[in-house]
């Protein structure tokens, strides 16, 4: 079993260290051609026209609960895209500018000094958290170009205080208060979700109150590639929380989204606008896969805070949204189980989200209504 563990294929290099000496990406990270970042300019296609634009929401007017302009925002885009772009969420430019700066500063400390928050043990077994790149689960994986330091950050029973980064000297404090004011953004939009179902308003809000309910982050650092034509910085995935904040470099952006339902789009990205001081919130496991190409001509970051519920809870579909006119269509799993899944089909480019999900003919014979 040891001699399993230390198979070289098992343990990819730090990104940023094998960019700095290769004149192109090792053949481990480069996409197939169909799945490449610059696969439409090279067909001498245009940058593909949005159906409709993300929407932007102002959280300030949407937590005065009586703007229903704003409402109606926020109802589009997640009928629409299942994201959107949040301003007036009471975080200063200088604020979010901080929190990028400490970001790239531990990516910029010396090799030795990040291995000190290794994801690995004893330098052979994969943990979640820690400094380094995802699982690699098989000697062909195509793996990312990106490296990765992934926290958690509350509840303070479960932070490992070992793996936060003493360097640069404010990291600690500002990921602290970053945290708290990302989740009064989580509580105003669950509110508001609440609202639009015509459930109370402290429907969701309350779930993530119960038990030992968990919040992630995943900060990655995408280093500069001599052929960001071949590679992409994070794969195509989802995510198993029940909200999403993501900081982007506004200096890049790269972040690409395809819109669910889109019955014309046929597996069509769509780059998501910069727009200065926003932030990126994604409503639970809804958007169809996200992909990061961040441009990767320059160096970037990004910051993505991951709201779970507990992890011994059961998720399923609320029973006052199921009916006979709108049947159950997934199954029922636990944060846990569902987190673990979702880690593997991460490595493997897969949706953990498919896992769940009730087959048609599941519906038409009603099996599964018990379990899902």
């Amino acid at each position: 079993m040891a001699e399993d563990h230390v198979q070289p294929w098992k343990i990819p290099p730090i990104v940023q260290e094998l960019a700095a000496g290769v004149p192109e990406p090792q053949s481990r990270y480069v996409v197939r051609d169909q799945d490449r970042p610059a696969a439409a300019a090279a067909a001498a296609m245009p940058e593909p026209a949005m159906p409709e634009p993300i929407p932007i929401v102002d959280l300030s007017r949407l937590s005065a609960a009586d703007d229903g302009g704003e409402v109606a925002k926020l109802q589009s885009a997640l009928q629409n895209w299942g994201l959107f772009l949040a301003v007036g969420h009471g975080m200063e430019p200088g604020f979010l500018a901080e929190m990028m700066q400490v970001t790239r500063g531990f990516f910029n400390l010396p090799i030795e000094d990040k291995q000190k928050y290794s994801n690995l043990v004893n330098g052979e077994e994969f943990m979640f958290e820690g400094y380094g790149n995802e699982v690699v689960l098989s000697e062909d994986q195509i793996l990312d170009w990106c490296d990765r330091l992934y926290l958690i950050v509350e509840p303070e029973s479960r932070v490992v205080g070992s793996l936060w980064p003493a360097r640069p000297h404010a990291f600690g404090a500002v990921l602290r208060e970053y945290t708290a004011r990302c989740r009064r953004i989580a509580d105003v939009v669950l509110a508001s979700l609440a609202r639009l179902l015509g459930l109370p308003e402290g429907r969701f809000v309350g779930m993530m109150n119960e038990g030992v309910a968990m919040t992630h982050a995943r900060f990655n650092y995408y280093p500069r590639c001599p052929r960001p034509d071949l590679v992409l910085g994070l794969k195509p995935h989802s995510d198993a929380s029940v909200v999403t904040v993501v900081l982007i470099d506004d200096a890049v952006g790269g972040l690409q989204v395809q819109k669910p339902n889109d019955g014309g789009g046929g597996g069509v990205w769509y780059n998501v606008p910069i727009v200065p001081n926003a932030l990126l919130v994604n409503v639970g496991d809804a958007i169809e896969e996200p992909r990061a190409q961040d441009a990767i001509e320059v160096s970037a970051g990004s910051l993505a805070i991951f709201y779970t519920l507990d992890p011994e809870k059961e998720i399923e579909p609320l029973p006052e949204m199921v009916d006979e006119k709108r049947p159950r269509r997934y199954g029922k799993t636990t944060t846990k189980d569902y987190l673990a899944v979702l880690f593997v089909r991460f490595a493997r480019g897969a949706r953990a989200m498919d896992t769940v999900k009730i087959s048609t003919a599941e519906l038409a014979s009603g099996t599964r209504s018990e379990d899902g």
